[in-house]
């Protein structure tokens, strides 16, 4: 405690004037109608026309959302070496100038530009983010994607371009991003499809490929397209049947449901790109050809290990096998350089994504043949379904085409009521007759026209043969007539 005048003063550490203009310039950075907390820096709904000159250099989140600003120079977010999400929707952005984007394409991942006034994507806007994952441009009024406004997006996953004026789109550019895995073009003006670029992009791809609420024009191709998306359970198709219409002859008043009311389309016949696609988990090839297998995932990322379990119960991961007649390449495809007859199997790909802890895996059916016969795959599920259509006809053929020699032969009277022994077969065809034998016994003796069923005796074996035992007789005082009844019974005669 130090004494002015008479009166105790608080001792002031002396850090604290160290600290306290740090803390006055740190305020200082943040500006007036932002808020900042920790590394999140939120100015939506601020009212701003100009991008606020000093931003804290710690922000990986910017909030520009719901604003005024018509226009970014160019190096706007260079001060900002953390910057991982940027949004800028709701705003008054009708172009980007080259290079705004300067500086921040180290950690820029997410970026937010819906709801604005662009008009064109240009090759030059993106070319600063090769690191950016997720972008988002719907509700805009873009009528043009260059065909390189992309190219240097190496690593985007997630591209969303509904709610725009889009006619075309270039689907040839994003082949070659391997981990792009959602691409949203629906509730545009797209009137045709490329079907063969289409056909290309990988199944993963083809699978989150939203293309809804847009003009199409009705075509057997199209509409084998999205019938063989259809039956293949993808998201995109299944989640949005209702939405999914065409016009007839291009006619905007002739707009129908295709996916709910496919009576237009009942001539039309298997396109090639749905053969292309339905073949995707088998293979065919002929011996002597390089086949190529590719390995479908829907795991990204720069950590997937890939290993081919083959129908020999053999393992191969990258580079391949000891002889070399398999490579596995790094996107997990497998190569038989030269394929033989006992190649042909079920082939597994297991893919491990060891930074998340995920496993998937993909099957591939191969077949090889030899040259000059059709390489088709044993299809069980007919083979069975013919079978059974034949022995159906077998079986109506026996009951109602089989004629009955019984009624236009008359059975001789038996010799006497018991059979011999040695007449063992006159005796069991006699048996079972189903018309008992006729009687002349006694005058007035009738013969019975009733059918009856008798049985026969357990076969019994004696010396190696097998015998049948005749039935006995059940002896009745009651006549005859009621003894050839006894016998003829429906009730089985027990001996």
């Amino acid at each position: 405690m130090a004494r002015a005048g008479g009166v105790t003063a608080p001792l002031v550490p002396i850090g604290y004037f160290l600290f306290f203009p740090l803390l006055r310039l740190a305020e200082a950075s943040c500006p007036s109608a932002c808020v900042c907390a920790s590394d999140i820096l939120s100015c939506s709904a601020a009212g701003l026309k100009l991008l606020p000159s000093l931003l804290p250099p710690s922000t990986a989140t910017l909030d520009l959302n719901h604003n005024l600003l018509v226009a970014l120079v160019p190096g706007a977010f260079s001060s900002l070496p953390r910057l991982h999400t940027l949004r800028l929707a709701h705003n008054r952005l009708s172009s980007l100038e080259p290079k705004t984007f300067q500086n921040a394409s180290l950690g820029l991942r997410h970026l937010d530009l819906s709801s604005n006034q662009l008009d064109l994507l240009d090759r030059h806007w993106f070319l600063e983010l090769p690191g950016l994952q997720e972008l988002l441009l719907f509700n805009n009024h873009i009528v043009k994607v260059e065909s390189l406004a992309l190219a240097g997006l190496g690593m985007l996953r997630q591209l969303y371009l509904s709610h725009n004026y889009l006619t075309e789109f270039p689907f040839s550019s994003i082949q070659e991003h391997p981990y792009l895995s959602t691409l949203d073009l629906s509730s545009n003006q797209l009137l045709q499809l490329p079907l063969e670029e289409i056909s290309a992009l990988p199944a993963t791809l083809q699978s989150a490929l939203y293309l809804h609420n847009n003009t199409l024009t009705c075509g057997c191709s199209m509409y084998g397209l999205f019938r063989h998306w259809e039956q293949r359970g993808f998201g995109s198709v299944n989640d949005f049947r209702r939405e999914h219409t065409c016009r007839l002859y291009g006619d905007r008043r002739a707009s129908v449901r295709f996916l709910e009311h496919g009576g237009s389309f009942g001539n039309c016949s298997l396109p090639p790109a749905e053969q292309q696609g339905a073949a995707e988990s088998s293979l065919q090839g002929y011996v002597g050809d390089a086949l190529l297998l590719d390995c479908v995932t829907r795991l990204r990322g720069r950590d997937l290990h890939y290993l081919w379990v083959l129908p020999q119960q053999a393992y191969v991961a990258a580079p391949g096998n000891d002889n070399g007649s398999l490579r596995v390449f790094a996107n997990g495809s497998l190569e038989i350089l030269s394929a033989r007859a006992e190649d042909s199997g079920v082939y597994l790909c297991m893919v491990q994504d060891r930074g998340r802890q995920r496993n998937e895996t993909w099957e591939v059916n191969v077949t090889v043949a030899l040259r000059g016969q059709e390489a088709e795959p044993f299809n069980t599920g007919f083979t069975t379904l013919l079978g059974c259509v034949v022995s159906l006809v077998l079986v109506l053929m026996y009951l109602y085409l089989t004629p009955c020699r019984c009624c236009c032969r008359k059975t001789p009277a038996p010799a006497a009521n018991t059979p011999s022994p040695g007449n063992e077969a006159s005796a069991q065809s006699s048996i079972l007759s189903p018309t008992p034998p006729a009687t002349t016994e006694g005058p007035g003796r009738k013969v019975s026209n009733n059918k009856h069923v008798v049985f026969l005796e357990p076969i019994r074996e004696q010396n190696g043969r097998l015998r049948v035992e005749p039935p006995k007789l059940l002896q009745s005082q009651r006549g005859d007539t009621d003894s050839i009844i006894s016998v003829f019974s429906d009730t089985p005669i027990v001996p």
